[in-house]
């Protein structure tokens, strides 16, 4: 660990004032201020005191690494210039930083916030509910390091680690115990939590959930490239998934593009959210996702996301071209257009003070959007829709506050029922190819079929439609670089196939054809100035790419994060 990894440890030793910062998430505490000395005294406080872990720690990844990570990787993204981009991020990257110190202060403060709630002088149901947020928090901080840097070392018990000292002499712990300790955690927040909690917060299913799609991945991580993923594992993926979706009660949502509204934050399918809020003293409890991604003038807050687009080989996925006469562009799928704007689209539910939003209006009409910029910016034609409130007004309406500057009250659902059902379903067909086992496919019908109404229910299903439809579903959602990472773990030359496959690039002409057709009406493609770039070589894709380097400074304050990852039995080395 390094020095600045240890305020972390030391915040969560220390508990202070770190998590009363956001404290009207769900419920506000009765005081107006407190700290341990005086807070866990009730059963509303004890309650309380985990709101922190649903939003400020989280702040720093989800603005640094959140997008870029996944989806740049992944080639989900155009990011221009990004090392992430063309896979020469190293350890001086300062994204690669900020997104390493969030997920450890994330691990620093449920530990500790865990182990005071041992002592809260509050009823038992309501500890063990709150011990069990921590947890499974906790787990997805740790299913996010192992899926980033691979081995990396166990921080169990912060207070610990600074009472003993040797914070800087920790070791790596192979992958393979790293998610041997994820699922003993979420196995004891699985005992721990509720079947159901307050709206918003994580219940035992979206526990059961995660531990899921942690088997899933872990399932390869032996596979010493043999392409055969451990059938135990498989088993029990299959099963808490099955579990999730056969006995907990929620179900998906029938619109597709309604999940990402802000009247949705805690629906039934969110099973793991950040639960951001506008309403605060400390700007990282707010979502920054709208000024990170939509377009300057998109909002009265500045937003910087023009360039930041959608990319082409994401837009192949879903069957659509920049090029496409809007008129007659695919729309099959309602997936695309809530989760990229492209010509012609237009979005009732964002500027509603405006008659709505009109996306080549927005580019090209001042009087209609003053603050844009002159024109389309984006390389692909198309800029991203999935995360964005709209604009002031449409927030106030919608939470019943403003937005801040990089601030608003929109959750991110880190993780879906859709995600569970698709997890299922590759869990059923692990080792083959295909499936025609019933169940697997109503889980891949279900999914498929919300989002694209005319599409049939097949006899079978493979599994290169299970993930591709995982991209489709959950693009720009973090997670489709790690679908990547887990199937380098036992078929690593198809992962970088696919990778060197796509389409990374973006287009010329693009600006000259939006614009004719919005002043003029006429979609006139003129192939000679209007295509997709082919110039830039491709990225040098290799096995090493799916595992990030740890940064700089944690190897320079501790040196043996260089050694070998070591073998840890942490059934016997930790307990909770």
């Amino acid at each position: 660990m390094k020095v600045s990894k240890l305020k972390y440890i030391a915040m969560g030793a220390i508990l202070g004032l770190s998590f009363v910062s956001c404290e009207d998430f769900l419920d506000r505490p009765n005081e107006d201020s407190y700290n341990d000395g005086n807070y866990f005294q009730n059963d509303a406080q004890t309650k309380v005191s985990v709101n922190t872990l649903y939003n400020s720690p989280w702040y720093d990844f989800l603005s640094r690494g959140y997008y870029k990570i996944p989806e740049a990787l992944s080639g989900n993204l155009l990011l221009g210039g990004s090392p992430y981009a063309n896979f020469t991020v190293n350890g001086s990257d300062e994204d690669m930083k900020s997104t390493s110190n969030s997920l450890w202060a994330v691990n620093a403060q449920a530990n500790t916030i865990y182990n005071r709630l041992k002592t809260a002088n509050a009823s038992e149901s309501v500890k063990n509910t709150a011990m069990g947020e921590c947890l499974a928090w906790k787990a997805m901080a740790y299913f996010y390091l192992v899926r980033i840097f691979g081995e990396v070392p166990i921080v169990h018990d912060n207070s610990s680690e600074i009472a003993a000292g040797n914070y800087n002499e920790k070791y790596k712990v192979k992958a393979a115990d790293i998610y041997e300790y994820i699922i003993m955690t979420l196995e004891k927040a699985i005992e721990l939590l509720p079947e159901e909690n307050q709206a918003g917060r994580i219940d035992r299913w979206a526990a059961k959930g995660l531990l899921a799609k942690v088997y899933l991945t872990k399932s390869g991580i032996n596979a010493n490239g043999n392409g055969q993923r451990d059938a135990d594992d498989l088993a029990k993926a299959a099963n808490y998934a099955k579990d999730v979706i056969n006995n907990s009660g929620k179900q998906l949502m029938a619109n597709y593009e309604d999940i990402f509204k802000g009247e949705n934050d805690f629906c039934d399918e969110s099973l793991f959210g950040w639960r951001w809020t506008a309403e605060q003293n400390n700007y990282t409890c707010g979502n920054c996702l709208t000024s990170e991604l939509a377009m300057k003038g998109f909002e009265t807050y500045n937003c910087w996301g023009d360039w930041t687009a959608p990319s082409v080989d994401l837009q192949d996925a879903f069957n659509v071209s920049p090029l496409d006469n809007p008129t007659q562009r695919n729309q099959s799928d309602a997936r695309r257009k809530a989760t990229m704007m492209m010509a012609g689209d237009k979005y009732s539910y964002w500027w509603q003070d405006k008659g709505g939003f009109n996306y080549l209006d927005f580019l090209y009409d001042k009087e209609y959007a003053p603050g844009s910029n002159d024109g389309l910016q984006s390389g692909t034609g198309a800029n991203i829709a999935k995360h964005l409130y709209g604009n002031t007004n449409d927030h106030i309406k919608t939470f019943g506050i403003s937005p801040g500057q990089q601030c608003s009250s929109l959750s991110t659902h880190v993780l879906r029922l859709a995600d569970i059902y698709l997890v299922y379903a590759e869990a059923v067909i692990g080792n083959n190819n295909s499936t025609t086992d019933a169940s697997a496919i109503d889980a891949f019908y279900k999914v498929r079929q919300r989002a694209v109404s005319a599409y049939e229910r097949p006899s079978s299903i493979t599994l290169d439609q299970v993930l591709k439809e995982r991209r489709l579903e959950m693009a720009f959602e973090g997670d489709y670089w790690f679908d990547l990472v887990r199937m380098s773990y036992y078929d690593v030359n198809k992962a970088m196939d696919i990778i060197k496959a796509q389409r990374r690039n973006g287009y010329y002409g693009l600006p000259d054809l939006y614009k004719e057709y919005k002043m003029n009406n006429v979609w006139n493609v003129d192939e000679s100035t209007m295509y997709y770039e082919t110039n830039t070589p491709k990225p040098n894709v290799t096995a090493s790419i799916f595992k990030l380097p740890l940064p700089d400074e944690d190897v320079v304050y501790n040196p043996h994060l260089l050694d070998e990852a070591q073998h840890v039995d942490v059934r016997t080395e930790f307990v909770y």
